[in-house]
């Protein structure tokens, strides 16, 4: 059921331990027999205590019933995940979004190489089995810091691609482990990376492939979180210019471009707030923006076109922005 704002109003149905503090929910439509098709890394925003946040699905695409995600419950959050372990049981009603999709499996690869690190499984999992479904050629490595920590593991050992997946284990042997520059050693054409998990993990994997000359379009990935949004001791205060009145605002360097256009009545739709959503890209027109998302690839970085006013800030004492 879509509330007034086109939002979605379910129900949880289910929640089960995945792991050690991974929790899975199970949700379905209100009064509505289906819910609005997804691909596979898709993700949806969940609405709770005054919270927003970002979870991907991870049960099926095919499926129309029921939506399946999995939180991890993070100690140095900003309180969500703490939130979604802590108040919400079977039988509750919460609202989401409709699903969106930023990490797109590409059409026509040859070959499809998932990296997954901890709670980043879930969209590499949905990817996993939409390949399987597919009869496409694929190769999927999860790596966690423990086999009880690693969330869908059975799910997993007991699908029909199981040989196809390979886990590593931080406390495991060494030659277990994941050997990221070996894995990616050679940029082969028609073979696409994806990859997500924590920032570290991830940044180590795109870094590693760049450095091997890996074109960016055979690149993928999803971050879930970051610390852009974090204050530096540097910031200072620029303008914006809304190019269709001429109007210039002022940006505090205590606040996001987005906080001074709302406190000036300009609505800018945000989600995340860190810069890896993409909810709030706007163009640019004129000026410098200081890329701090985690949102686009380097090259879509450096044509300083567009950015994201949720974190990103100004390297011109003025920007213009196509609002």
């Amino acid at each position: 059921m879509s509330t007034s704002s086109g939002e979605l109003t379910v129900r949880i149905t289910a929640k089960t331990q995945e792991a050690l503090d991974i929790c899975a929910f199970e949700l379905r439509a209100v009064h509505a027999p289906s819910l609005p098709a997804f691909s596979a890394g898709s993700h949806i925003d969940v609405h709770i205590g005054g919270f927003t946040r970002q979870y991907s699905l991870c049960n099926d695409p095919s499926e129309n019933h029921r939506y399946l995600i999995a939180v991890l419950k993070d100690a140095k959050g900003r309180g969500g995940s703490a939130a979604m372990h802590e108040q919400l049981h079977p039988g509750d009603t919460i609202h989401i979004s409709v699903p969106r999709n930023h990490f797109h499996l590409a059409s026509g690869a040859r070959r499809h190489l998932l990296v997954a690190g901890g709670i980043g499984v879930t969209p590499v999992l949905c990817m996993a089995e939409r390949l399987a479904s597919l009869g496409a050629d694929f190769e999927m490595h999860y790596c966690a810091r423990s086999p009880e920590r690693a969330a869908f593991r059975s799910r997993i050992e007991q699908s029909g691609f199981a040989s196809r997946v390979c886990f590593h284990f931080d406390d495991g042997s060494q030659e277990q482990k994941l050997d990221i520059p070996a894995l990616l050693q050679t940029p082969e054409p028609g073979v696409h990376v994806y990859v997500c998990g924590p920032k570290g993990f991830m940044d180590a994997v795109l870094r590693s492939a760049r450095e091997r000359g890996w074109p960016e379009d055979q690149l993928h990935y999803e971050f879930f979180a970051s610390d852009a949004a974090a204050p530096r001791q540097d910031d200072g205060s620029f303008s914006v210019k809304l190019a269709s009145s001429g109007r210039v605002i002022p940006v505090r360097a205590d606040q996001s471009v987005s906080q001074a256009l709302n406190a000036a009545g300009v609505g800018v739709v945000t989600s995340c707030e860190q810069g890896v959503c993409g909810t709030c890209v706007t163009r640019v027109l004129e000026g410098i923006p200081d890329h701090r998302d985690m949102y686009f690839t380097p090259q879509e970085q450096a044509a300083n076109d567009q950015f994201t006013p949720c974190c990103s800030r100004a390297r011109t004492p003025l920007l213009v922005l196509d609002l």
